[in-house]
């Protein structure tokens, strides 16, 4: 396929970069500074800023789908608004392109018993605006028409660790292991991912994934 990875320098964008060309996949790294993308045979790296609509749509029209690990800045106060915005033009430029997306967001918009992880007392209020505002894209898009998309949440923990290719898919709730944990390496999350956009389950729904 020929993909167009949107945040292919970050921490889940670099996962999926190296997960794509490893398959042999063509791919469009749309990044703020070209600079910073991993070096790997089959990748071109295109500046683009997410909020140009124009541009946008431009550096996406060759590919088969958009994969978007863009994030509106971990640390940034005005994290809420940016990664809305930002994730909102993605999506507006894909259906202005005709191209099938894939969002990656947060878990904090997983349920347990009906609500929401960023819902209760004990999420960390670090990553409450981040989680917001992915909470909020996936509404948006299930109330979009004329979209193709799909939209990802890891497990409760995500870190570095080893590609397996062995974990479970779920929906909107966690799926968690045999010791009671919701976790996935971000190495086995770009398995999912890459997963989901060479074989398509879950179209016009969000999806999770863990040991």
């Amino acid at each position: 396929m020929k993909i167009a990875l949107i945040g292919a320098s970050g921490f889940v964008g670099g996962a999926v970069l190296k997960e794509a060309t490893s398959r042999g996949h063509e791919v469009s790294a749309i990044v703020r500074s070209p600079e910073k993308v991993a070096t790997h045979d089959g990748v071109n790296a295109v500046k683009a800023d997410v909020n140009d609509a124009g541009a946008l749509k431009a550096a996406i029209s060759d590919s088969d789908i958009v994969i978007s690990a863009f994030n509106g800045g971990w640390g940034d106060p005005d994290i809420y608004a940016k990664h809305l915005a930002g994730s909102k033009a993605i999506a507006a430029a894909a259906k202005a392109a005709g191209k099938r997306v894939i969002i990656v967001g947060g878990a904090g918009s997983l349920e347990i018993d009906g609500k929401q992880l960023v819902d209760g007392p004990d999420f960390p209020a670090a990553y409450r605006d981040g989680a917001l505002a992915a909470r909020d894209v996936l509404s948006a898009l299930r109330n979009e028409s004329g979209l193709d998309w799909s939209f990802v949440s890891p497990a409760l923990h995500l870190a570095p660790g080893e590609r397996t290719g062995k974990f479970r898919v779920g929906g909107d709730q966690p799926v968690f292991d045999a010791y009671g944990e919701s976790r996935i390496s971000v190495e086995d999350l770009a398995v999912a991912i890459v997963d989901e956009a060479g074989s398509p389950k879950h179209t016009g729904k969000r999806f999770t994934a863990g040991y």
